[in-house]
């Protein structure tokens, strides 16, 4: 009989982490290589992917890295293909590749567009990467799991996918208003509700598809920032980068095994009240 630690175990399994040279990415990296997992590092920059993964084997992990545009299919193929050719196999795929506008450049100045104006470009844009992109890594992911019999797929949500964002906390004195973009809300709640849709799809087999939900993660952000957004959690803080990996180890593990179909919500308490 397993013990609980061992259900956490992912020694013999294989993962990917799209979007894995990135904040939240890297330590979802470093996570499943500590309980035994081989890493494949996936993202558009392929230099800092390489980079990454560089710095997993330097402590001894398994990682390899892998380019990916999660907007075209052939990417995400290869991707997949690059994680059996090297491992063998596919366990647990990390969906956390995402555009938003506090990091990209691409969508820079965008905050201070009302939803009356906010270009239709970038919107395109943002489903495409936000929510396009989970399709098709999930798809190319659940046809090799399939083949498998199991795998765990995790998508990363977001508090704004589950409740609208709360628009006073981006306010400056002083400064002109800014607003968290229509894509982020609409792209995060069609990924659970995808999510939901793939677990439904694979009934009957050991194929499960889940949620994590993280709330706002601190990074660097200024004080008037973080005093409003701390204000509106139960906690009074915002997370740490290291706080969603317990979860997200739950869902690429055996611990589990009993789960599809759900959302695992770490955000301080944000929705709760």
């Amino acid at each position: 009989m397993s013990t609980i630690f061992d259900k956490f175990s992912l020694k013999g399994k294989a993962a990917i982490v799209t979007g894995g040279a990135g904040m939240l990415g890297k330590e979802f990296c470093r996570t499943l290589c500590e309980a035994g997992a081989a890493v494949v590092v996936a993202d558009l920059n392929a230099e800092l992917a390489l980079a990454a993964a560089e710095a997993l084997r330097a402590q001894g992990f398994n990682a390899i890295h892998a380019a990916l545009d999660v907007t075209q299919p052939e990417s995400a193929a290869a991707m997949v293909e690059t994680c059996v050719d090297d491992f063998g196999r596919l366990d647990v795929i990390v969906n956390s590749a995402a555009m938003d506008p506090k990091f990209d450049a691409s969508q820079a100045g965008q905050h201070r567009n009302t939803f009356e104006d906010y270009p239709l470009e970038m919107w395109k844009q943002a489903v495409d990467v936000n929510l396009t992109g989970v399709f098709l890594c999930c798809q190319a992911a659940a046809r090799q799991m399939a083949a498998q019999g199991e795998g765990s797929i995790i998508n990363i949500c977001s508090t704004y996918g589950l409740v609208p964002p709360d628009q006073r906390i981006y306010e400056k004195p002083g400064q002109p208003k800014q607003f968290k973009p229509a894509f982020y809300t609409t792209t995060k709640a069609g990924v659970l509700g995808l999510t939901k849709y793939i677990a439904s799809y694979y009934a009957g087999t050991r194929v499960r598809a889940n949620c994590l939900t993280p709330g706002g993660v601190y990074n660097n952000h200024d004080e008037t920032f973080t005093r409003n957004y701390s204000y509106r959690t139960i906690m009074g803080r915002m997370a740490e980068k290291d706080e969603m990996n317990g979860a997200l180890l739950y869902l690429a593990s055996d611990a589990s095994s009993y789960m599809t179909g759900g959302n695992v919500i770490v955000d301080g308490g944000w929705t709760a009240w």
